[in-house]
């Protein structure tokens, strides 16, 4: 069930945006996300690390609900747009929470600004040529000036990337969700869409990222959560966290990765 009632009300950064109640993810008898609880305020860097099947990304689909989460509640701006099964204000929640994939998922047969417009007219409402202006100044910001008219199959990885990143934040959206966004890419083309992300951490932009990158996690987040079997076991800010865990499922983890 949606409903298109009233815009939700705006919080200023520092203030709670995003609230995570018990939220629970099942397939069948498959238990994937376990009595997640998590407030995310306007303004911040959260990092998600763990092992692969952890939930990191059903929690992350769950929260723009992509993925229906089998229970608990979701409020964004103070408003419930899950409780329990019922869905609320989810054309809302769609547009304040953008997500890029670890898939560019970017239409082969339109330029890099026809992919960062599309969603705007149909999904904002906005015109074309307005649209294709915002396309031009979000691609610009993501340093893609000279690849305004490019195809998707003229552009490496690590630029398909970036238009992707530009197709979300052309949308306007308070939360960005990142779900591993440089694990498909060749390692000399993480670099530049790392950039692009620390860009939008200094601008204040609310981030949720799931990632393997250890050293971005350190210099970019408020807060790292470490996520195994469904669980957050541990969270705090990098330096404990990453630097002097506490929990030792956090240390075995982090002493396989960090020693390569």
């Amino acid at each position: 069930m949606s409903d298109s009632s009233a815009p939700i009300k705006e919080v200023a950064k520092g203030e709670l945006i995003l609230s995570i109640k018990n939220l629970a993810k099942c397939y069948g008898d498959l238990e994937v996300l376990k009595d997640i609880d998590l407030n995310v305020k306007k303004g911040e860097v959260i990092c998600v690390l763990g092992p692969s099947g952890s939930g990191k990304s059903t929690m992350l689909r769950c929260l723009n609900l992509l993925e229906s989460p089998t229970g608990g509640t979701i409020e964004l701006k103070g408003a419930t747009v899950f409780d329990g099964g019922q869905t609320k204000n989810l054309d809302e929640l769609r547009r304040e929470t953008g997500m890029v994939f670890q898939s560019f998922n970017l239409f082969p047969n339109m330029s890099a600004k026809g992919n960062v417009s599309i969603a705007q007219i149909r999904v904002r409402g906005r015109k074309k040529e307005e649209a294709d202006k915002r396309s031009i100044e979000q691609l610009t910001k993501v340093g893609l000036a000279d690849k305004i008219d490019e195809y998707p199959d003229r552009l490496s990885g690590g630029q398909q990337q970036r238009v992707a990143i530009a197709r979300a934040l052309a949308m306007d959206p308070e939360i960005l969700l990142f779900d591993e966004v440089t694990s498909a890419l060749d390692p000399e083309l993480v670099k530049g869409v790392l950039d692009v992300m620390r860009e939008l951490a200094d601008s204040g932009m609310t981030m949720i990222c799931v990632t393997h990158e250890m050293g971005f996690a350190r210099e970019v987040a408020d807060r790292v959560i470490f996520m195994d079997g469904g669980y957050i076991v541990e969270q705090g800010d990098p330096d404990q966290v990453i630097g002097n865990p506490k929990e030792e499922r956090t240390k075995q983890f982090l002493g396989l990765v960090l020693d390569h």
